[in-house]
């Protein structure tokens, strides 16, 4: 293989690896998926800028022989960006840990239940039209199973520790 081959196989192989980890359930892939889709993303925008020249903010050299800033700028934006994202995927794992000791995303019955509704804009649903279990949260016939649900929970979690114990539940206010 050749020098300019190497960089853009990398690349690709850096953007494979952090996709295929992106899809995972587990946070901690995801968090190393987004890190590989950073390093790729760094990597394409060093690649971008060209061969290395005298540094432009000095003034010595010819234009021809200056490397381009931008890329550099690009990078560093990138730098913060990834940082920051997996400051919060990480503290999206600590407290998935938090509160049910585990940092892999189960599956949703919400989600499995959106999916067994047939095919329809938003803009063609009428509330009244659908099946209790189905209408949105708040609707005048879920108020009263809102109070079963908060019941239903507070029994069933009664014991468990969480680090919101000091908090009050939003029914306990007078």
């Amino acid at each position: 293989m050749t020098p300019t081959v190497v960089l853009p196989v990398i690349i690709g192989g850096l953007y494979a690896a952090g996709v295929y980890l992106l899809l995972d359930r587990s946070l901690t892939r995801v968090l190393l998926g987004f890190l590989l889709l950073g390093n790729a993303t760094n990597l394409l925008l060093l690649s971008s800028g060209g061969a290395a020249g005298s540094a432009p903010i000095l003034g010595y050299g010819d234009p021809e022989e200056m490397s381009d800033p931008l890329p550099q700028a690009l990078i560093l934006t990138a730098i913060v960006i990834t940082f920051g994202i997996a400051a919060f995927v990480l503290a999206l794992i600590y407290r998935s840990w938090r509160l049910v000791r585990q940092e892999v995303v189960g599956v949703d019955e919400e989600d499995r239940r959106v999916a067994r509704r047939s095919g329809m804009d938003a803009d063609e649903i009428d509330p009244d039209d659908l099946a209790p279990e189905d209408r949105p949260a708040m609707h005048a016939d879920t108020l009263a199973a809102d109070d079963d649900a908060e019941r239903g929970l507070a029994r069933h979690y009664s014991g468990i520790a969480s680090d919101d114990v000091d908090l009050p539940t939003p029914r306990s206010n007078p």
